[in-house]
């Protein structure tokens, strides 16, 4: 939709001052005391929810007992769970052929996505109860109905408090980029948790011997990490989307996160029915039957996601000659 002027506005010649009549600008020093408030309201909002975060984030770490959280042996496992999911939003990262994401950036929504996962815990605990009383369906309906949409509102939350409002933020691709490492964030965290909750701190040791800590919980949590990349990046791209498309932007934000939630929640709902089929059908472990269910699920998501940042690519590449390197010095340096 258009944006609209007012019917004085759109008449009157441009010698007119229509000031405080159909259009507004700083003037007075009344303009300039309500620009400032409206700043400092809507930073200290971010502030708000950002301490919010940090609170609930403490309490999280707290219940599960600081020592295990600060433990070598974990930090071990959490960084041994995180790396495919690093290596998918590594790739994700460097597919991104306009200018480069600055590292504070990264950092932050990173961090960011740490914090407003605490979110997620809390709604999610609170609301699985009611729906786990229904059995399999319920827990069906609890997928798609709280953990699909929260958790990928969250990781969005995670790039629209920061990085979203930044100048350097200047590409739809961009949007991926900030999606898939507030996923990894998300990844990181979740892992610390299940992790923490899994394993004796009196029976680890730094070695070989921490992989098969909390029955192997690194390796399944591995295998899970991946997916919040895959989720958040498709929101982010469309949340990038959005930020040029402005007269769209709700429309095309609530698409980004719909695909997301419903993928998030699909993978929820089949990795374990159909992990005991295919171990039972095919007598692998049931470790080889859900690794091979991860790949074959977040392989054909992933593949769809990557299209959807290859096509941009190769748009941006096709439309080369109307960039100005002197303007755009990123493309000269990837065509040599």
């Amino acid at each position: 939709m258009p944006s609209q002027s007012d019917p004085i506005e759109s008449r009157a010649d441009d010698d007119r001052d229509l000031y405080d009549i159909a259009t507004w600008e700083e003037r007075t020093s009344l303009d300039g005391l309500s620009v400032a408030l409206h700043w400092f309201i809507t930073r200290s909002a971010k502030a708000f929810v950002v301490l919010v975060a940090l609170l609930g984030l403490l309490t999280v770490l707290g219940s599960i007992g600081l020592g295990l959280v600060f433990d070598p042996a974990v930090a071990i496992l959490v960084g041994l769970s995180a790396v495919p999911a690093l290596g998918f939003a590594a790739y994700v990262y460097v597919s991104d052929v306009t200018s480069g994401e600055p590292l504070s950036l990264l950092v932050a929504t990173f961090l960011l996505s740490i914090l407003t996962a605490t979110f997620a815990a809390v709604l999610n605990s609170v609301a699985q109860p009611y729906f786990q009383r229904f059995g399999f369906l319920g827990m069906v309906a609890f997928f798609f109905v709280i953990v699909g949409p929260i958790e990928e509102t969250v990781k969005l939350l995670a790039v629209r408090l920061y990085a979203y409002t930044d100048a350097r933020f200047d590409a739809v691709i961009d949007g991926a980029v900030y999606g898939a490492i507030a996923g990894l964030g998300f990844a990181v965290i979740e892992n610390l948790v299940y992790i923490a909750q899994s394993v004796d701190l009196a029976e680890l040791t730094l070695g070989i011997a921490v992989l098969g800590a909390g029955d192997g919980i690194a390796a399944l949590r591995a295998l899970a990490g991946p997916g919040h990349v895959i989720y958040s990046a498709f929101a982010g791209y469309y949340l990038g989307l959005a930020k040029f498309n402005p007269d769209d932007r709700g429309p095309i934000i609530v698409k980004g996160l719909i695909l997301a939630a419903v993928i998030h929640a699909l993978y929820n709902t089949l990795v374990g029915p159909v992990t005991t089929i295919v171990s039972t059908v095919t007598g692998l472990p049931s470790v080889g039957s859900l690794l091979l269910f991860v790949l074959v699920f977040q392989g054909a998501f992933g593949y769809v996601l990557l299209q959807k940042v290859w096509r941009y690519r190769d748009a941006y590449l096709d439309t080369r000659d109307a960039v100005d390197p002197a303007v755009d010095p990123e493309l000269t340096e990837f065509e040599n």
